[in-house]
């Protein structure tokens, strides 16, 4: 860690924080200063050095739990040479946990000057400039010493497949109230007269889980290794995000059947099934609640004799009641109550059954909506089941410090989540390829880097479009689509200008998505080049036959890069050089070194790179040097002598 120059002091004063932690796996110590968060088991030793032009008779860490009580520990004065001292301390995380097995914890340094004290100041967690009065703290999360995420996650491709929208085979047959759109590649998906407007949602285009089979060697041939499912639970609408029925698959999907062939065929080719988990609400058309009176046993809306009456919050029975924001067709569930908890997470119950079933793994909707109890239940049923089912929470911010409800959630402390939908990265990259900012996106990957444990760094799901965001393509089209109204969007196309612009950039932007640590996923149809404004508009049809050529062939090659080459298997990251309109950072394990330059500005740039290297992306031989033109990527892995 580096701080920037200090305006009142000057060039030649700023100190430098160096980080080594030892632990069981690392006896002699591992430099990690891009990295903080560490095993309780573990000692960190924090070196200083501080230029002897600074003035600074003393070196101070004050460290404070988080929400608790501020305590200074003075560093202690080591070798130093001719231009600098050298301050240490070593702090030992068990003692530093108090017993407990993890915690989350903000520390600052304080250079003390006689007449006056500097505190670091921290904008990414990793670099920092010197202040006259406390600011921005570092993070240090401390995770319990047997936190493991799954061996496979980090090395895998994600594939996110909206199950209505990816493929048909016309096998099975409509539920009561559904409705038909027969014209796959030209049909509108069902939409409200206006944003957020009240909409049935049963409208199909007819995709099933055998669809989903039918098409396994084409996501082979992407690089897939994991299928991610969106909601596939009995439900009268065609996104399933209104549970009717946990224990039984959606009959328009193939049910039971179905799903048992997609499992076994997934199982042959080596590849992972993780499926989506909506616990924090359910239909009010369910068994559960059963607003409409359908279901033989009795739900909570129709008697508060139902056993399901206390899954539910009612605040006037039975018409008022807790929504999901405040949406009526999806009542909340008290997950806060064991009852209701432990059908999901009991031994025997949802999410464990379903991996005993064969899949690999759940992907939790609105993750920060369900209490730490759940959390911490269905990670103890599903690991029992087996440590190598993957649990993934969908939280839109850093979730190593996030706060839901007026409380700090401890994902990443060992007992809970495993990876992240990694939302802060998809802005950065966005950012840089519209705007150029690599600042920005340099500070987003740092800041992550160093909050999350490491192995969650080397499986977060890395992505750049979902059922809930505008289609990346048009994102990138320069398309003002925040301004158009629904049935604007339902007929909207970039112009060929603008779609050539956005391709050029998606395969920037996917290059960026796929080389950095984590590992991809890929939104179904973003290869194909399908464009989509908000939602229902990003869930069009996939265009089977109708692919953009371009794009898909830029796929294939991203996909064969990452699966091929060992570096981005939990290989380390560096970012060598960023700024505005271009960043380079390097991907290296076991002597494989690749370096991915991008410059998303309009004039060409030079990186240096000495060695002797082959663009990954082209077959491109380079020496020494790459001359990049404005709005161009390359992926460059190091050739050995």
């Amino acid at each position: 860690m580096l701080a920037k120059y200090y305006d009142e002091v000057g060039a030649g004063y700023a100190p430098t924080i160096c980080k080594t932690v030892y632990d069981s796996k690392t006896p002699h110590g591992r430099e990690v200063s891009r990295e903080g968060a560490f095993g309780v088991d573990a000692k960190l030793c924090f070196e200083v050095k501080v230029p002897r032009r600074l003035g600074a008779s003393g070196v101070v860490l004050r460290i404070a739990p988080d929400g608790g009580a501020q305590g200074d520990i003075p560093l202690e004065l080591g070798e130093g040479d001719l231009h600098s001292d050298s301050f240490s301390v070593t702090l030992d995380l068990g003692e530093l946990c108090s017993g407990r097995e993890s915690g989350l914890f903000y520390y600052e340094f304080l250079f003390l000057r006689g007449y006056e004290t500097l505190f670091t100041d921290t904008y990414n967690n990793v670099d920092f400039e010197l202040s006259k009065s406390s600011a921005g703290r570092f993070r240090l999360l401390v995770h319990s010493a047997d936190y493991k995420v799954p061996d496979w996650f980090g090395s895998n491709i994600i594939y996110h497949v909206f199950v209505d929208r990816f493929f048909k085979t016309g096998k099975f047959a409509l539920r009561d109230g559904a409705v038909l759109e027969n014209d796959w590649d030209n049909g509108i998906p069902q939409y409200a007269d206006v944003p957020g407007g009240d909409v049935a949602n049963n409208v199909f285009f007819g995709g099933d889980l055998d669809g989903v089979c039918e098409k396994l060697d084409y996501l082979e041939s992407l690089g897939v290794g994991t299928v991610y499912l969106s909601p596939i639970f009995d439900s009268p609408s065609n996104h399933k995000y209104d549970t009717a029925d946990y224990t039984r698959i959606d009959e328009m999907f193939g049910g039971e059947e179905a799903f048992d062939r997609l499992i076994a065929e997934i199982k042959k080719r080596g590849m992972k099934l993780v499926l989506d988990g909506v616990f924090n609400h359910t239909g009010d058309d369910s068994r559960y609640f059963d607003r409409y009176g359908k279901y033989d046993d009795m739900g909570a809306y129709q008697s508060p004799a139902s056993p399901y009456f206390n899954w539910y919050n009612f605040k006037s029975y039975p018409d008022e009641y807790e929504c999901w924001w405040n949406i009526r067709i999806m009542p909340r569930l008290k997950q806060e109550r064991r009852e209701c908890r432990e059908f999901f997470t009991a031994p025997g119950g949802i999410c464990a059954s379903y991996v005993k079933r064969g899949i690999d793994g759940w992907r939790l909707d609105v993750a920060d909506e369900l209490c730490d109890e759940f959390l911490d239940e269905l990670r103890e049923s599903v690991k029992q089941v087996s440590d190598q089912a993957v649990i993934i929470g969908e939280v839109w911010e850093n979730a190593a410090e996030k706060q839901s409800y007026g409380k700090r959630r401890r994902y990443f402390q060992g007992k809970q989540l495993d990876s992240v939908m990694n939302y802060p990265l998809r802005n950065g990259i966005i950012d840089f390829v519209l705007r150029g900012d690599g600042n920005m996106l340099y500070d987003i990957l740092t800041e992550i880097y160093s909050s999350y444990p490491r192995q969650v760094c080397d499986g977060l799901m890395n992505l750049i479009g979902t059922h809930d965001t505008e289609r990346i393509l048009t994102v990138l089209g320069d398309a003002d689509t925040e301004t158009m109204s629904n049935p604007e969007l339902a007929v909207f196309k970039l112009p060929p200008r603008q779609r050539e612009l956005a391709r050029r950039r998606l395969i920037m932007a996917s290059t960026l998505q796929y080389t950095v640590f984590g590992t991809p996923s890929l939104y179904y149809g973003d290869e194909a080049g399908v464009e989509g404004g908000r939602d229902p508009f990003c869930r069009l049809p996939y265009p089977w036959g109708r692919e953009d050529k371009v794009l898909l062939e830029h796929y294939r090659r991203l996909g064969q890069i990452r699966r091929t080459h060992k570096a981005y298997a939990g290989g380390d990251f560096r970012i060598l050089e960023h700024g505005d309109g271009y960043i380079a950072f390097e991907r290296s394990a076991d002597g494989e070194r690749i370096i991915t330059v991008a410059n998303s500005g309009r004039a060409a740039r030079k990186f240096s790179v000495p060695g002797n290297y082959i663009n990954l992306l082209t077959d491109e031989q380079i020496c020494g040097n790459v001359m990049l033109d404005g709005g161009r990527v390359a992926v460059l892995k190091l050739q050995e002598v």
